[in-house]
């Protein structure tokens, strides 16, 4: 059994929530007084976020579906279950998820926020998108 799996003074239990796999170097930071936030949000089919953006970083696993984002550059990044991401922080940092396929997208979210920040900030579409 792994060391992780163990616990010498016993009494001790876990549970993994999610697991995914970057497919680049991941690098989070926060500064001063920092809100540390996990939640799980499930996009249905058709569904979308809407443009908005985080006022701190985000790390995310995608554990169902497949999750279609589009960036402020209107570049598409498609991540599949079993896919981890960080988004970053700042209103230059807009995006939109959606759910293009037949399942629902079922996110692990890890936020690191501005002490009594907002977990995220509605924006317009950037003029590239068209909305």
């Amino acid at each position: 059994m792994p060391a992780a799996d163990v616990s010498p003074g016993g009494g001790v239990s876990g549970t993994v929530l999610a697991r995914g796999v970057s497919q680049e170097s991941l690098h989070l930071g926060a500064e001063g007084a920092t809100d540390v936030i996990v939640r799980t949000i499930t996009l249905a089919p058709g569904g979308s976020t809407g443009w908005h953006y985080h006022p701190g970083q985000l790390l995310a696993v995608v554990t169902s579906g497949t999750l279609t984002r589009t960036l402020e550059d209107c570049t598409v990044e498609v991540t599949p279950a079993g896919g981890a991401f960080i988004e970053p922080s700042g209103a230059r940092n807009r995006h939109i998820g959606r759910n293009l396929g037949s399942e629902p997208v079922v996110l692990y979210l890890t936020y690191l926020l501005p002490k009594d920040g907002p977990l995220s900030v509605d924006a317009d579409a950037p003029p590239c998108a068209g909305d």
